[in-house]
């Protein structure tokens, strides 16, 4: 009951800190700043101020590598003096290991990279895949040539990875496959399309075919012999092309959707790029592109696509183009009470953070270990603690943590399969939960913390602010965290504890704002 207490007061002291002052004058100019703001002005909206360096630097780690700054990276960077330190930030983070590490994540959401029900493409072409995945991530793989080699690949899925791209869908007839197609790289619902578009698309498809092998599991996807005649097929625009016997029709959809002209290639990306970063798509939901589901902001998706194709489909320059301007800079508490503020993007959406980002955040702070094993071992999986959860490549290998903090399925790859919306049952887990308890009182950092606070009680709690949620603490936290210190017969220890999981508890911690 103190430690609830406790939660309680330092909660009101303000969920966002004290902060720095943002930069003046923001990023003035910047390309994507300019239509949105215009958005916001006709619509009478008000838009947010930037947010404080203290809130920035959390955001950014989180945004771009799923992981939260140290202590040490945190204070280096609110000491920093330099106007051009937030872009200096994104370049470095854009650069670390990390960065291919939580991108893989978002998309082995979206490719569906599950071994078991309803996808089973198993254990072996799981890893195959995901080290895929990960390596065309860490080396910037263009996401034009990213499209095409999953598009186009033929062979063994476990010796050419992209292969897979076919086998994770829960069906293998062509109007599977090019519902598959449809939602990863047009951001369009196959069954929102007309009639006659589908069939033709579907067409596009129907000579993948698959070969079982000798080794266990192993299976080839390949180009089913010619037909006997020419056939057609109908892209999405509606032209008709004709399919000749030694065509691979894949290769000529391929070429026909990366061309910079395509009005969904690009755009689907950007939009859902903007949708992982922001927290809503320009075009809601994300991959649901469709003439009856109008984008918030047109000028803004039109803005973004240009920009990402002129710099030759490069990922990195469009994270880089979109957390370096003010409109991702913003402060995530509104200035305008307007229902349509977040929709017009006038300030930064909270939202809870994943739940891989959220238990490695955990164990982090506390120096523990989560471990995964497979549920059904064909062959078993075991991932060792050591493994961030960020990192497991198999959607089939979970816990009931992940379950419960909206982890993703994996088995449509629609951007609606993970929820971050945040539940009665998450709120009792973190409050409650022996699993959080021994994590919190066995922490080898936070018994660090008090040797080298020497018991302090206002130098332990700056230091567990930092730590926790990667700011200083405004004076009137110190003071009511310290007056906790001195409750009778409460040890530093367990004052401490009480201190590190009402912080833990705080919306501050659970979101990205």
């Amino acid at each position: 009951m103190r430690g609830l207490l406790l939660a309680f007061a330092l909660v009101a002291a303000g969920p966002l800190g004290p902060g720095s002052a943002p930069p003046a004058g923001g990023a003035r100019g910047h390309p994507l700043d300019e239509v949105v703001h215009d958005a916001c002005r006709n619509k009478g909206i008000a838009v947010a101020p930037a947010c404080p360096d203290a809130v920035f630097v959390r955001r950014a780690f989180l945004d771009a590598i799923g992981t939260i700054p140290a202590p040490a990276e945190t204070q280096a960077f609110l000491d920093d003096p330099a106007p051009d330190k937030r872009a200096r930030l994104i370049d470095a983070l854009l650069g670390r290991p990390e960065y291919a590490d939580y991108w893989s994540m978002k998309w082995c959401d979206t490719l569906r990279v599950k071994s078991e029900f309803p996808i089973n493409l198993w254990p072996n072409a799981v890893q195959a895949y995901h080290r895929w995945i990960h390596d065309a991530l860490r080396t910037n793989m263009p996401y034009d040539d990213f499209a095409r080699q999953l598009l186009t690949a033929s062979g063994s899925n476990f010796r050419v990875p992209a292969v897979n791209f076919y086998r994770a869908v829960q069906g293998r007839a062509p109007a599977d496959l090019a519902a598959a197609t449809a939602v990863t790289f047009m951001g369009a619902r196959f069954d929102k399309l007309p009639a006659d578009r589908s069939a033709g698309l579907a067409a596009f498809f129907s000579r993948v075919g698959y070969k079982a092998t000798s080794e266990w599991k192993e299976e080839i996807v390949l180009l089913n012999p010619a037909p006997v005649a020419d056939t057609s097929a109908t892209f999405p625009d509606g032209t008709t092309v004709t399919l000749k016997p030694d065509d691979d029709p894949r290769k000529i959809f391929a070429g026909w959707l990366i061309t910079a002209k395509n009005p969904w290639f690009a755009r689907a990306l950007v939009n859902r790029m903007w949708a992982w970063l922001l927290g809503r798509g320009v075009v809601h939901e994300p991959d649901d592109l469709r003439p009856d589901n109008p984008p918030a902001i047109p000028a803004l998706l039109t803005r973004l696509e240009r920009e990402f194709v002129r710099n030759g489909y490069d990922l990195k320059k469009l994270i880089r183009l979109i957390m370096t301007s003010r409109t991702y800079q913003a402060s995530c508490v509104p200035a305008d009470k307007k229902p349509d503020a977040a929709r017009y993007f006038a300030h930064y959406v909270p939202r809870r953070l994943d739940a891989e980002v959220l238990i490695d955040a955990i164990c982090w702070l506390t120096e523990t270990k989560e471990e995964y094993s497979s549920p059904i071992p064909e062959p078993y999986t075991f991932i060792p603690g050591e493994h961030r959860t960020i990192l497991l490549p198999d959607g089939s290998i979970t816990s009931p943590f992940l379950e419960m903090f909206g982890r993703p399925a994996r088995d449509t790859g629609h951007f609606s399969e993970r929820t971050n919306d945040a539940t009665d049952a998450q709120r009792l887990w973190m409050l409650n939960s022996s699993a959080m308890q021994r994590k919190l009182e066995g922490s080898p950092r936070i018994r660090r913390i008090l040797r080298e606070a020497r018991n302090d009680p206002s130098q332990i709690v700056k230091s567990l602010y930092l730590l926790i949620l990667a700011r200083p603490p405004a004076s009137e936290e110190v003071d009511v965290a310290t007056a906790y210190f001195k409750t009778q017969g409460l040890n530093p220890k367990q004052a401490a504890d009480d201190v590190a999981w009402a912080l833990v508890n705080s919306k501050e911690f659970l979101f990205r704002h």
